[in-house]
C-alpha cells in the first residue's frame, strides 16, 4: 500500500514537470478578463431584472 502511494507521488511529481504552465502575464490577462466578463454579466442580468421587476410592479398596479 505504501508502495503504490509512493509510486503514485511519483509519477505525479513527472507529470507535472511536463506541464506547460502560463506566464504570469497571461495568468493576469486571463484572470482580468474573468473578472471584467464577469461585472459585464452581473450588469447585463441586474438591468433586466430590473426591467422585469418594473415591467411586473405596472402590471399588478392596472
Amino acid at each position: 500500500m505504501l508502495e503504490k502511494a509512493k509510486l503514485f507521488l511519483q509519477e505525479s511529481r513527472q507529470e507535472l514537470r511536463r506541464v506547460n504552465w502560463p506566464t504570469r502575464e497571461e495568468t493576469v490577462r486571463y484572470t482580468v478578463f474573468v473578472i471584467v466578463l464577469s461585472l459585464v454579466f452581473a450588469a447585463f442580468l441586474g438591468a433586466l431584472d430590473f426591467i422585469f421587476m418594473q415591467a411586473l410592479e405596472r402590471t399588478l398596479v392596472l
